[in-house]
């Protein structure tokens, strides 16, 4: 199908005529037509314009799926709720990454805390609860070190851990739990014996 003659269809035409072609040349005429709108949209929510860029590429990869699946009356108005769900999927899944690395943090701080090393400058402490750290997850089970490096190093979700190991939801929450005791038990052990 030729450019001018994509140009000449309003937005409901080229859609129907992508569902019967699933040429995406169509959809990118679309995304064309919008990227104004799909960039605000994302600039608006995401307050960063090399994200923003990101984001509408990845629309537009969004687009080719969605259009054919849904069944679309106003696609102006369907592609601005689209851009602002994507968005906040972004942001919800920033967030979570942002929590589960803080969580971290206070798990490996909370590790390191021990009275027994203040004399220790706080540079060598580190370095050492981290060696310790290291050796102690080799020590875990397959299970809880697969679960525990995938959540903690990896920082998946635990949807995300459930789905890469093809344990249970209830089974990876319980590996992650239990790891995380026995890397503070362990890390406790080798600190008193140092």
């Amino acid at each position: 199908m030729q450019n001018s003659l994509l140009n000449s269809y309003d937005d409901l035409r080229l859609i129907a005529e992508y569902k019967q072609t699933n040429n995406i040349a169509i959809v990118a005429e679309l995304h064309r037509r919008y990227t104004h709108l799909i960039f605000g949209v994302c600039m608006k929510y995401l307050k960063n314009e090399d994200e923003a860029q990101d984001a509408s590429m990845q629309i537009f990869e969004k687009l080719v799926f969605d259009l054919k699946k849904h069944e679309v009356q106003q696609f102006k108005a369907w592609l601005h709720i689209v851009c602002k769900n994507f968005c906040l999927m972004q942001l919800r899944s920033g967030a979570s990454k942002l929590k589960r690395t803080q969580e971290m943090q206070k798990d490996i701080t909370s590790f390191m805390e021990s009275d027994f090393e203040m004399h220790l400058t706080s540079e060598n402490t580190k370095e050492m609860q981290l060696t310790f750290m290291e050796e102690c997850i080799k020590g875990l089970n397959k299970e809880q070190k697969l679960c525990v490096e995938l959540f903690f190093l990896k920082e998946k979700s635990y949807q995300e851990v459930t789905e890469l190991t093809e344990y249970s939801m209830n089974n990876v929450k319980s590996y992650i739990q239990n790891g995380k005791r026995n890397l503070k038990i362990c890390i406790e052990n080798k600190s008193a014996n140092k």
